[in-house]
């Protein structure tokens, strides 16, 4: 499958300007900077499509992060105004409150992970309704397939320009947008556990994004961990159940 990067930028441009105009006319994107592609190519496609001054970058180490310059170049070049809001000390106050309140034992080493995603969305949010927002989600197709994010963390937010684009996708979008290329190319990496997300998977996203696209991959053992990880991660991107009662007007 061919990929047309010029084409398909333009239209998510286009895109995100009729999404604006119909769910927040005059409204602020307000995107979470990690300093990786995705918010990088996120962030990019706001300015280009609403204007840099509508654009809010939020940085939200958690006490230190590494890489936190490379979120700074990425709000530098694109010329957009951002926060930094350091959720370590929330972090950390939270761990100890639900330590102290639970009998469970220490909490899970997944808990411990997912917990700091799921602070950045409440700041997010807390940022996008002072400001008249609205939050971008940053999360890809290929992240999406395996269930590589956090439910209501970064799986979470208002609009979703990435969501039917692969890794490899997203990297043409960047540069073609003329990212610095330490953005686009650098190891992604969720920044909570030390490894790279390549390691965490046990694959490598070229061999997950073939797939996704083409449905070939040589490795049976790949495949068949590829689709244990999608099929045991559908329920994050499916809407929430409910039970089926009585007549109710349609809004949706």
């Amino acid at each position: 499958m061919n990929f047309d990067v010029e084409k398909v930028t333009a239209d998510l441009v286009e895109w995100i300007q009729d999404w604006f105009e119909e769910n927040g006319k005059d409204c602020r994107a307000i995107v979470g900077i990690s300093g990786g592609k995705d918010s990088s190519v996120v962030a990019a496609l706001c300015a280009r499509a609403l204007g840099k001054d509508q654009v809010v970058g939020v940085l939200m180490p958690n006490h230190e992060q590494s890489d936190i310059s490379d979120a700074e170049l990425l709000c530098s070049t694109l010329g957009i105004r951002h926060i930094v809001v350091n959720i370590g000390a929330a972090v950390d106050a939270l761990k100890e409150s639900i330590s102290k309140a639970s009998d469970f034992g220490d909490l899970s080493s997944q808990t411990t992970i997912n917990m700091p995603p799921r602070i950045r969305m409440t700041t997010l949010y807390a940022v996008s309704q002072s400001v008249n927002g609205r939050v971008i989600n940053t999360c890809n197709l290929s992240e999406d397939w395996v269930g590589y994010s956090t439910k209501y963390g970064d799986a979470a937010g208002d609009v979703s320009p990435l969501a039917n684009l692969t890794v490899t996708e997203v990297k043409a979008i960047g540069r073609y947008l003329g990212l610095p290329a330490q953005l686009v190319d650098k190891a992604p990496s969720d920044g909570l556990c030390g490894k790279t997300d390549e390691d965490n998977l046990g694959f490598t996203y070229a061999v997950l994004d073939r797939y996704i696209r083409t449905g070939v991959c040589e490795d049976p053992e790949t495949k068949a961990l590829i689709d244990r990880k999608h099929e045991n991660n559908l329920f994050k991107l499916r809407l929430m159940q409910s039970f089926p009662y009585g007549n109710r007007m349609n809004y949706f």
